[in-house]
């Protein structure tokens, strides 16, 4: 009987590795996080309606009339202030800062809502994607490389049925869980 309660114990160690062997193999197939080629980012600055976004611990009191507002400072960096409303009708504003990695156009951010006194800290900063932009800049897609976070955003408070179809689609080519999805009330 030892013979075989080994023979199973091993049998299904083999069974697990096989089946973290397969999910890796999943996972290095499905196409990465691409951000846009470039961004023009006075363009980008001004308001976005959050359209929809993958549900997150940090907007957890978000009921919905959720804005992004950026603005450019003179030293290149971007003010960064999120706001929603809350269940209870009051509004809540998260303020941070924004830097580009990279040149002048990249679609590539980090985006800190730390106190500018942890800003030495790398952990404090998150990875802020534009990895969807429609050419007229009214709407945009921002995740970052391990898909967690999702936002859809746009600069008014709906979307053209058509143009919001084709912007999930375009998601779902870059490996998103359109299921995941939450749409934001912008109205009552």
């Amino acid at each position: 009987m030892r013979f075989h309660s080994r023979h199973a114990i091993l049998l299904l160690g083999l069974a697990g590795l096989a089946a973290a062997a397969l999910a890796a193999g999943q996972t290095a197939r499905r196409p990465g996080v691409t951000p846009v080629a470039s961004i023009d980012v006075p363009r980008y600055m001004g308001t976005w309606y959050e359209i929809a976004k993958y549900p997150n611990r940090f907007q957890k009191q978000c009921a919905g009339f959720t804005t992004a507002s950026y603005r450019l400072r003179p030293d290149k960096t971007v003010e960064v202030v999120n706001r929603c409303r809350r269940a209870d009708g009051a509004f809540d504003d998260a303020a941070g800062t924004a830097r580009q990695v990279g040149g002048p156009d990249s679609p590539v951010l980090k985006v800190r809502f730390a106190p500018a006194w942890l800003s030495f800290l790398p952990m404090v900063w998150g990875d802020y994607w534009v990895i969807d932009l429609d050419p007229d800049y009214q709407l945009a897609a921002v995740s970052e490389p391990s898909r967690e976070y999702l936002w859809i955003l746009a600069r008014t408070p709906t979307v053209p049925q058509q143009a919001y179809a084709a912007l999930l689609k375009r998601l779902e080519d870059q490996g998103f869980d359109l299921a995941r999805l939450q749409t934001t009330p912008q109205m009552d």
